[in-house]
């Protein structure tokens, strides 16, 4: 026979049972570990990364006793542009920059174009022996790009591409990083978006850019300022394919300053011309942050 337990008393609840209190976010502990684990890496970072840029941008103020010297100085004595004059009249700055301009806006703006449709098809349009090609791209990846620094000197030299601006933008058009990103992308976007563009009529070109491109700016952008930076600080390809000022880039250039400020005292003025190189890039990152930073925190997917 059953017995019977009255309403309005309650079985106990055995205290391993219980689920465990939430600690506080603002306790002492949790604010330990959040700085130990999160802050201090994260600070440890930054500081590898900027000091150094901070030591040359001060540096490049410096006469030559503030540098080389035995008492250091962290502050020049005063804001003295000399360094940068020296440095871009000791040799043709104007070209140098002139030429890496055209080689980056040039190079980046190929690159980014076939990077967008070599995705495209990759991801939208039947061929064969599409996959075994996606697999090549992979393998590019992998691929040192010294390795094919040897072969491309041998054919861009018998083109007569030697000392010239299209035998450095040439071997460096293809971007597997940038066909690989964005297909990747492209295969994330809606399929519905896509298919009434077709059932309207719409084709490959139309879908590309009326369609793909407009939501996937952040992902291009982000391939865009990839292939710009590397463009810009690209030093290995250019020593090797030109010897003549009138066709050198800004990395290629600073070597020149170098050999020409090569005792201590010209410190102050290689760091100067290393300033001038990098500005350019930072106000570049700076205009594309935005996008970065969109296509990081939202998608693609429209409702």
């Amino acid at each position: 026979m059953s017995t019977l337990v009255p309403a309005d008393v309650q079985p106990e609840v055995s205290t391993s049972d219980a689920v465990p209190p939430r600690e506080r976010p603002l306790s002492r502990s949790n604010l330990v570990r959040t700085v130990v684990a999160g802050y201090v890496p994260l600070a440890v970072a930054v500081l590898v990364v900027f000091l150094p840029l901070l030591w040359m941008m001060v540096s490049s103020f410096k006469q030559p006793g503030e540098i080389v010297t035995l008492d250091m100085k962290i502050l020049p004595a005063g804001l003295d542009l000399e360094n940068y004059r020296i440095a871009m009249t000791t040799v043709p700055f104007g070209q140098f920059f002139l030429n890496s301009t055209i080689v980056t806006i040039v190079g980046s703006a190929i690159k980014v174009i076939l990077a967008v449709l070599t995705a495209y098809a990759l991801a939208f349009v039947r061929f064969p022996f599409k996959n075994v090609i996606f697999v090549l791209i992979l393998v590019a990846l992998m691929v040192p790009a010294q390795v094919s620094i040897l072969p491309n000197y041998v054919l861009i030299a018998g083109m007569g591409g030697k000392n010239t601006l299209w035998g450095i933008i040439l071997p460096g058009l293809g971007t597997a990083f940038g066909t690989f990103l964005l297909r990747q992308h492209f295969l994330a976007l809606p399929g519905s978006i896509l298919e009434s563009a077709e059932i309207d009529g719409a084709g490959h070109w139309r879908r590309i850019w009326q369609i793909v491109v407009p939501v996937s700016v952040p992902s291009i952008a982000t391939v865009a300022l990839v292939t710009v930076v590397s463009e810009w600080n690209d030093y290995i390809w250019p020593l090797i394919i030109t010897d003549k000022p009138e066709s050198m880039t800004l990395p290629v250039g600073l070597t020149l300053l170098q050999n020409s400020e090569g005792n201590g005292a010209g410190w102050g003025i290689m760091m100067a011309g290393a300033v001038l190189v990098i500005i350019p890039i930072l106000v570049i990152f700076a205009m594309l942050q935005r996008y970065i930073v969109a296509g990081l925190t939202q998608g693609s997917v429209t409702g």
